[in-house]
């Protein structure tokens, strides 16, 4: 037996994305936006409305990041979706997070946070609100590297948003290798 729930969009995992920007005095800007997703093999696509500050900010620099928050900072990550940066100017240092400038692009890289996607602006559909970057540079924090330099899901501890309980969850279980548990069907 199914259940009904009408015309609601329900993509599971969708990451908690943090977009980070410079403001035009050069305070360190962020935002929360959980519609995002790898547009290519070098390109992120994230639908961002018109009003934020954070895409007048992209408007302007041309250059964004993109954090993915942790279990270990939902409550930042959290404040970064509630409050506006056309209202605050300093919305980091309210919730205790720091920003370091990109060495590759003209935006903030949040500290704490521990994989980075460094992005140059490709383009922008206003009708839509369809945000294109280009990803010029994956930083990611050593803490979350196993022995062999990959990244750990489990110290990593990626939080998604689930939009049909208004939720965050953590990730974190491996269950199967990509590319190689289907073979069997061939």
């Amino acid at each position: 037996m199914r259940k009904n729930f009408g015309n609601k969009p329900a993509v599971y995992p969708l990451p908690v994305l943090i977009i980070a920007t410079y403001n035009e005095n050069n305070t360190a800007n962020a935002m929360n936006a959980a519609w995002g997703t790898v547009a290519d093999t070098d390109r992120i696509a994230i639908y961002v409305s018109q009003g934020h500050k954070t895409m007048k900010n992209i408007m302007e620099r041309k250059a964004f990041t993109v954090s993915i928050a942790d279990k270990f900072h939902v409550k930042e990550a959290d404040y970064l979706g509630i409050v506006s940066g056309n209202k605050i100017d300093n919305k980091l240092e309210k919730c205790g997070l720091h920003a370091t400038k990109s060495e590759f692009v003209d935006a903030p890289v949040i500290d704490e946070l521990p994989l980075c996607m460094e992005c140059k602006f490709v383009s922008y559909d206003t009708e839509s609100e369809l945000l294109i970057g280009e990803v010029v540079n994956l930083s990611i924090d050593e803490r979350i590297l196993d022995e062999n330099g990959n990244v750990d899901i489990a110290k990593f501890a990626p939080v998604a948003f689930d939009t049909l309980n208004k939720s965050y969850v953590v990730l974190g279980e491996k269950v199967g290798d990509a590319f190689s548990d289907g073979k069997e069907f061939r």
